[in-house]
């Protein structure tokens, strides 16, 4: 989103927490969204036109979703258009595919977080956006294919399991989509995920052939005989977004083909 939102005018102020690659945010700001005076004294300091929240904390209630809420109040107090980027985890999983209207069922503690965002974001900032998108698809140093590489390489244990459905997105399609819903006035929950659904496995066997091993080399196995506590079929109607944004979202075969 910071490399793409130049070219559509706007000038970028980024913050960060703990950055994997400092290398590449040396000029950005560190902040702690559960500050909520960091965040207002910031906020106050650059009096954005608009606030992407992605922050990320998949362990940490206080960042994910009262960490929402002290943004939302300090983008609400200069005016800021927000954007908040929420999930699909907040989803129990079913066989229908969810839509915008369909109410948060989570069922652990990170999609209870998100949900708690959605509710504080929407009650602070009626006009916001709020974006429930899936798993995000980049190089190697994203999270979910370096987790497969990993597990290809024997790096890291586990399996991907065959019964857990989502709608992976392409991280530079989310960020085109995010950027764009800036530039306008949507409110509310908005899809934005791939239109394509597909397993776990098949997801990791798509990363695998396009960096050059076998659909052999992923290890499976069906989350159903884990024992683990997994919303399994979770997957976003993206069609509301697909008639009102420019971005196309791609399917993710159709991504890892090239």
């Amino acid at each position: 989103m910071a490399r793409l939102a130049p070219a559509a005018g706007f000038e970028v102020v980024g913050t960060h927490a703990r950055p994997s690659r400092p290398h590449e945010l040396h000029d950005w700001s560190r902040l702690d969204v559960r500050d909520p005076f960091a965040v207002h004294t910031l906020v106050q300091l650059v009096r954005p036109a608009a606030v992407i929240n992605a922050c990320y904390d998949r362990g940490s209630w206080s960042a994910m979703a009262t960490g929402a809420a002290h943004v939302a109040t300090a983008s609400a107090a200069v005016g800021a258009r927000l954007v908040h980027i929420s999930s699909d985890a907040l989803h129990a999983g079913r066989p229908e595919a969810y839509t915008e209207d369909d109410d948060p069922t989570p069922i652990n503690a990170y999609g209870a977080a998100k949900a708690a965002a959605e509710t504080a974001v929407a009650a602070i900032d009626p006009s916001a956006a709020m974006v429930r998108t899936s798993l995000i698809v980049g190089d190697e140093s994203s999270h979910q294919t370096r987790f497969i590489l990993d597990l290809v390489n024997r790096r890291a244990e586990g399996r991907l399991f065959t019964d857990e459905i989502r709608c992976p997105i392409d991280g530079s399609d989310l960020a085109a989509a995010v950027v764009e819903l800036v530039g306008n006035d949507y409110a509310g929950v908005l899809n934005v995920a791939g239109p394509e659904a597909v397993t776990r496995a098949e997801l990791g066997r798509l990363i695998a052939v396009r960096h050059g091993h076998s659909r052999r080399s992923v290890p499976v196995g069906k989350a159903a005989r884990s024992g683990m506590v997994r919303n399994l079929d979770v997957k976003l109607d993206s069609s509301r977004a697909a008639g009102l944004l420019k971005t196309r979202l791609r399917p993710i075969s159709e991504v890892l083909s090239r």
